[in-house]
């Protein structure tokens, strides 16, 4: 509304035909039901297809010869993405027959924007969210307490780490021919960081504020990079989307009923519509296909991998098996991030990117100069800037690693007064010491 208050009609004309296209469903018998699910898709795919996407195909057209080249004029409507796949889940449950359908039109509009996740997520199914609008809340110190300590520590991410990161990653990213090899890396690895704060930063925000008012969201992250496999990685990552994805759309293509190769073609076909997702733009269908590769290429290579660890030993040693799967996982997501992060550059200059990166590697002399590290692994920042901004990476990874068995809200809870005070302080004293607030950066999924 703040930049076309005009687009407040897309919301309510979307609420307006899933709210009666849910009552349709439930009350219709036979095919009925299976137009009134379509009426309402086509309504919510229709308005995501024609902002987002129209002009992506207007640009592919063009180039193709097809068609002149003449975009279209207006703005991306914030979170639509989020909105339109929260929109479809309900009037999709409603006609699977697992959530009634919601009679009270005021309930059923908070239910598609309740604000602390509106904006970017959690995709919320209508089966977790809907019973608790009717569920009386009351004021309960322990809760609230949590829920803000859950928001502390995302916006901690978000302004201290995320953004302390995104100076680095934009000065290779933004002048990408600028660089090869050592800065590449430096900035891909900065960046998988960088966007895992933003994001689940964000994620811990809302379910943070939604718990403050006592509603609980779903869990949307779960250390992602501490997986062992791609599978588990999508396991732990944007679960609300890769679960979406697998329920209403790879299951319902077969799933893993089908043949290998209908799977595979299925598991690809789903990656790279994640990909589309997230932007109408060729790099992210690339990021989303690349993943699809990545989870085929494992499933084929499932027996020759484990006869390789069989005979090497290294079954025998789970420590370190599991160690070079989680850094090998970590690396080719670092690598699929390259297309995510350029979205927005020249195909030449992505592609720039990832046959650069392993290019013009200085020998082991030249490496360990002062110079050569100011520059390129620094990357003209200070040591001490680059030594924070790493030193915030490792500190937020022991706490995941602390986490692993339980949060740390809970751990800390316990701690004596004294000591559980004396943390808050140094942890506000630490927000507002190393947060970047002169160059504050939006929210990455904001844009989708």
């Amino acid at each position: 509304m703040v930049f076309k208050p005009e687009y407040l009609l897309i919301l309510g004309f979307t609420i307006v035909v899933d709210y009666y296209a849910g009552i349709w469903i439930e009350n219709a018998v036979g095919k009925q039901r299976k137009w009134f699910l379509i009426l309402s898709l086509v309504a919510n795919i229709g308005v995501l297809a024609f902002f987002k996407y129209t002009n992506f195909a207007i640009f592919a057209l063009a180039q193709a010869n097809i068609a002149h080249y003449k975009l279209l004029d207006f703005i991306l409507p914030i979170g639509l993405s989020f909105h339109t796949f929260q929109a479809m889940s309900y009037t999709i449950e409603v006609y699977r027959g697992n959530q009634k359908a919601e009679k009270h039109f005021g309930l059923y509009a908070l239910y598609v924007m309740f604000y602390p996740q509106l904006v970017a997520g959690p995709i919320e199914r209508p089966q977790n969210v809907l019973h608790q609008f009717y569920e009386k809340k009351s004021f309960d110190y322990q809760r609230v307490t949590s829920g803000l300590k859950l928001m502390a520590w995302g916006l901690f991410k978000k302004v201290v780490i995320a953004d302390r990161l995104t100076l680095f990653v934009d000065k290779v990213y933004d002048t990408p021919t600028q660089y090869e090899g050592v800065p590449i890396i430096i900035a891909t690895i900065f960046f998988t960081f960088q966007i895992y704060c933003d994001f689940s930063g964000y994620s811990d925000i809302a379910l943070g504020s939604a718990e403050v008012m006592g509603f609980k969201l779903m869990k949307n992250f779960d250390r992602p990079y501490f997986s062992k496999s791609i599978s588990e990685f999508w396991r732990r990552w944007h679960i609300s989307l890769s679960t979406w994805f697998r329920d209403y759309l790879y299951i319902p293509l077969g799933g893993n009923r089908v043949s290998k190769t209908r799977q595979n073609f299925n598991q690809f076909f789903v990656f790279a519509v994640s990909g589309l997702w997230h932007g109408a733009n060729w790099n992210f269908i690339i990021w989303g296909a690349l993943h699809g590769f990545y989870l085929i290429f494992a499933r084929i290579t499932q027996k020759p991998r484990a006869y390789f660890n069989k005979i090497t030993g290294l079954e025998k040693v789970p420590f370190i098996l599991k160690t070079v799967q989680a850094f090998t996982t970590f690396c080719l997501v670092a690598f699929a991030w390259i297309f995510f992060r350029g979205n927005y550059l020249e195909q030449s200059q992505c592609w720039h990117l990832v046959t650069h990166l392993f290019s013009n590697l200085p020998s082991t002399k030249e490496f360990l100069t002062y110079n050569y590290i100011a520059k390129n692994v620094f990357l003209e920042f200070t040591m001490v800037e680059f030594l924070i901004a790493v030193g915030l990476i490792i500190f937020m990874e022991i706490i995941h690693y602390i986490q692993r068995d339980k949060s740390i809200r809970q751990i800390v809870s316990n701690y004596p007064t004294a000591l559980r005070w004396t943390l808050y302080y140094l942890f506000i004293m630490a927000f507002f010491i190393l947060g970047i607030f002169d160059q504050p950066a939006k929210f990455i999924y904001f844009q989708f």
